[in-house]
């Protein structure tokens, strides 16, 4: 008997699907971190990834290149995704790119085991459909960043589902200790991904796991979370405080947050709505709530909400900050994927299911296919190491007019002050920059800055940017 090409077996394992995206996301994967989102946050990685190549490899104090005349050491999350680039990069030679397969590699993992997760608890197509969802959804662009976002929520769902092995049927050494390793290596490189050990209530509450091993799995924790708090509240400050400068936000109290985010509300809950799954499956995932709760399916809505109030403290402790930087949502997307995928199996008609999941796949990767290209004002700045590398040393400092903006500075592979036109025209600063050994002022004409002029020798100018000499 034929079947349809569609109907093979192939076409229904989420591994197939993991690959093929995976390949597509290949796409552009040399290319320099310049996408229109958020180059400046992939560009503080790759910084501290070639100083580990380049200055010292103690992981212990990463540091990056925006810090004047200091060192540059400064607190941040542990950096395990920057130290992996290091490593390729022994073997060999730096490329910042390397940030983009480790991330993909890790993400598509965390993806896989996302899927092996929700079919312990739910059906096979909902676990499907949510993995599919997660893939084409924020993730599709964000897990090939030099960022660590994706890659540390992967390991947290690597590490929920060992977890969830030792406290469900298999609380042996194995899954203790993968638990372990994956959950310290996750929270440490990225603190808020820790709101989704919230979940472990919902073990904790069940009956039939003996008390010994809930209380070898909270031990466990304790063990995770005590190099999370070391690293956090008391090395973090200490390099802030030992090296004399600033980088990392930690957060802001309940109450200030609280006000910034009514203030921005309508930001806030676009990055959910728009920015996480977009228009389609977010009104499946509306779908899916309300019959969720209609029925009255206690485990889906445990998952839901319990992550929903964890994260929600995480939305309040950043304010503005989540607000005006899309990224910060990453983290809950898998839960949101599930709650979407519940509601696609509400829909008994597989024809129409596959429709939908067709449109919610097309409207994840047209809205996010424009991260996957460089625009040419800003592939100028590819050329400024080798531009200055005519006139100058690699230890010069400089200074560049790109306001808070890292970018350009990691392109010109020196050190030294990022600032604004106004600060870089006042006579006194200038000054200050001089008397700290500042050689010369790079000033961008049309990207990241605009055009100024001071009363300095021009030794280099193009349509995209001009060098002063200063000293």
């Amino acid at each position: 008997m034929q079947t349809n090409f569609f109907d093979k077996s192939i076409f229904k394992d989420i591994r197939f699907w993991i690959f093929v995206f995976a390949i597509i996301r290949l796409y552009g994967i040399t290319n320099p971190p310049l996408e229109v989102a958020h180059n400046w946050r992939q560009t503080t990685v790759t910084m501290v990834a070639r100083n580990f190549c380049e200055i010292d490899n103690n992981i212990f104090y990463p540091r990056i290149d925006i810090a004047g005349e200091k060192t540059g050491i400064t607190g941040m999350e542990f950096p395990i995704f920057n130290y992996l680039i290091y490593l390729l990069s022994l073997l060999f030679g730096y490329q910042h790119w390397y940030g983009r397969l480790i991330n993909l590699f890790v993400s598509s993992f965390g993806i896989y085991f996302f899927y092996k997760l929700v079919v312990k608890y739910f059906k096979p197509s909902i676990a499907f459909n949510a993995a599919l969802i997660l893939i084409v959804s924020f993730w599709f662009s964000y897990s090939r960043k030099i960022m660590p976002d994706t890659f540390a929520s992967s390991l947290i769902i690597i590490s929920l589902y060992f977890g969830s092995n030792y406290l469900d049927k298999k609380p042996n050494i194995q899954n203790l200790l993968l638990y372990f390793l994956f959950g310290v290596m996750g929270i440490l490189s990225k603190l808020p991904v820790g709101y989704i050990w919230i979940l472990y209530l919902i073990w904790f509450v069940r009956p039939g796991i003996k008390l010994s091993h809930k209380l070898v799995f909270a031990f466990s924790s304790l063990l995770i979370f005590a190099p999370v708090y070391y690293w956090y509240f008391v090395w973090t400050p200490y390099l802030v405080e030992e090296f004399g400068f600033w980088h990392f936000f930690m957060g802001k109290s309940i109450s200030q947050g609280f006000s910034e985010t009514i203030t921005f509300l309508p930001r806030v809950l676009n990055h959910f709505y728009e920015t996480a799954i977009r228009y389609v499956a977010f009104i499946i995932l509306i779908a899916g709530l309300l019959f969720a709760i209609v029925k009255k399916e206690k485990l889906i809505l445990a998952i839901f909400f319990l992550s929903f109030f964890a994260f929600s403290v995480i939305v309040l402790k950043s304010g503005r900050t989540f607000a005006f930087h899309s990224y910060y949502v990453l983290p809950f997307i898998p839960v949101m994927a599930l709650m979407a995928a519940f509601g696609l199996e509400q829909i008994k008609n597989r024809k129409i299911v596959t429709v939908i999941l067709f449109l919610i796949v097309v409207e994840g990767l047209l809205n996010q296919w424009n991260d996957f290209v460089i625009k040419p004002n800003e592939k100028a700045l590819i050329q400024l190491e080798k531009d200055f590398d005519k006139f100058s040393e690699s230890s010069d400092l400089i200074v560049i007019n790109s306001g808070e903006y890292p970018t350009p500075m990691y392109f010109t592979h020196r050190k030294g002050w990022v600032a604004t036109n106004e600060k870089i025209m006042d006579t006194a600063y200038l000054n200050y920059l001089q008397s700290q050994d500042c050689k010369y002022a790079l000033i961008l004409k049309k990207t990241f800055g605009s055009n100024i002029n001071l009363k300095r020798e021009i030794i280099l100018e193009n349509p995209d940017y001009k060098v002063y000499k200063l000293k």
